[in-house]
């Protein structure tokens, strides 16, 4: 069976995946890009957003896991827009008329759509149903290939909650955000169904993966 997996999620040391006060303006909130500048300084985020240079080593190496294998994503209806963006029929998420995910992506929402075709591969299937049933409808869009989930932190953690995450991994940043939504909040003793190994990046983050045991 195709696994179910996360890749670069950024976290604060607090705990926190998203600041507080998200909107239009300001998709994290009053986090900013502070959570994710460790990716943006990647050669692999400038080679995947049409630029050239950006550094490698280890944060480089771990940004690249993002795509290989992967046939469909889930995400929330919090990572496709924002805050009443059901209201609007035009709107089409963050990234454009070519959005990064290159696969059908569904949208975890209760305000269901139509699916919208994007350029590059990309389709956007808006769903209401149970975290079990999007993973089911996602594993038989990838083909056999696997799931990623791609966030936002309440949708990663309904799915760890259910017991369907294979892989996870989590990018923790030096900084304290003290405010917005936390990702580990319910999860007592997650660890002990994973593997847990935790890397430190030159660069100042930690890189922290759950691999389901047996595996």
């Amino acid at each position: 069976m195709s696994l179910a997996r996360v890749h670069n999620f950024s976290i604060s040391l607090d705990g926190f995946a998203t600041g507080e006060g998200l909107s239009r303006e300001a998709p994290f909130g009053h986090a900013g890009e502070r959570l994710h500048e460790w990716m943006f300084a990647t050669r692999f985020w400038h080679e995947m957003t049409g630029g050239s240079g950006g550094t490698g080593g280890l944060d480089d190496a771990f940004a690249r896991q993002f795509t290989p294998g992967i046939g469909a994503e889930i995400m929330g209806a919090g990572k496709f827009g924002y805050p009443g963006w059901h209201e609007d029929p035009e709107w089409k998420g963050w990234w454009g008329p070519n959005p990064p995910f290159h696969t059908p992506t569904f949208i975890l929402t209760h305000h269901p759509r139509p699916s919208i075709e994007m350029e590059g591969g990309t389709t956007f299937h808006f769903l209401d149903v149970s975290p079990a049933e999007a993973l089911e409808t996602a594993r038989e869009a990838a083909g056999g290939q696997d799931v990623r989930i791609g966030g936002g932190p309440t949708v990663i953690r309904d799915f760890l909650a259910a017991g369907l995450i294979d892989h996870l991994h989590v990018t923790v940043v030096p900084i304290l955000l003290g405010r917005g939504v936390r990702l580990w909040d319910g999860l007592e003793d997650l660890e002990k169904g994973y593997e847990v190994e935790a890397t430190s990046s030159p660069g100042g983050v930690t890189h922290v993966t759950f691999t389901r045991t047996g595996l």
